[in-house]
């Protein structure tokens, strides 16, 4: 099953609730979104909330996947918030749900971001990763390249410090999908 794509959906309450549920899935099935697990919907929600805002009254965006009418995939795009970067982008939350990795839904969902992010005009993505989890992997194989390492910034648990990897995909240098 292939997945439907909503740039910028309507946030409703039900909405909101289904990417808070994906979260908490997505962290307590070990994803590196922001938490380790386990984590609890309040806990996510409370992080949440103010992303919530940043998409409805902007300056962020929002992709959500669906399979079927289930939604299964998000992704945030972040304004730099800056006007000498704007013309690239964060992406933030990248996250797919547990229960259906396997099925190119990573990968539909950064392809899609890219071919938006054309459309937006921007000229290159940028996102952050978890060192250890071979997330690297995955975005090389769709044309990010690591750009650089925060060492030891991120601390996951007592003794568990990992890298915060950068990577960058140029948009400019690449042919339209």
């Amino acid at each position: 099953m292939s997945l439907r794509f909503v740039l910028d959906p309507e946030l409703t309450p039900e909405l909101r609730e289904q990417i808070v549920a994906l979260w908490v899935d997505v962290s307590n099935a070990g994803g590196a979104v922001g938490f380790v697990p386990p984590v609890t919907a309040e806990r996510v929600r409370a992080t949440a909330e103010p992303m919530f805002v940043d998409v409805s009254d902007g300056p962020d965006r929002l992709l959500v996947g669906y399979a079927g009418e289930r939604l299964v995939a998000v992704l945030i795009f972040s304004d730099n918030r800056f006007d000498l970067k704007a013309h690239w982008c964060v992406l933030k939350r990248v996250m797919v749900h547990p229960d259906t990795q396997g099925r190119g839904y990573g990968a539909a969902l950064m392809r899609e971001a890219e071919r938006v992010g054309r459309e937006l005009g921007w000229e290159a993505l940028h996102v952050t990763l978890r060192d250890g989890l071979g997330l690297d992997r995955f975005y090389r194989g769709l044309g990010y390249r690591e750009i650089g390492r925060l060492p030891r910034a991120l601390r996951v648990g007592p003794g568990d410090d990992r890298d915060e990897i950068l990577m960058w995909l140029d948009l400019t240098d690449r042919a339209a999908a």
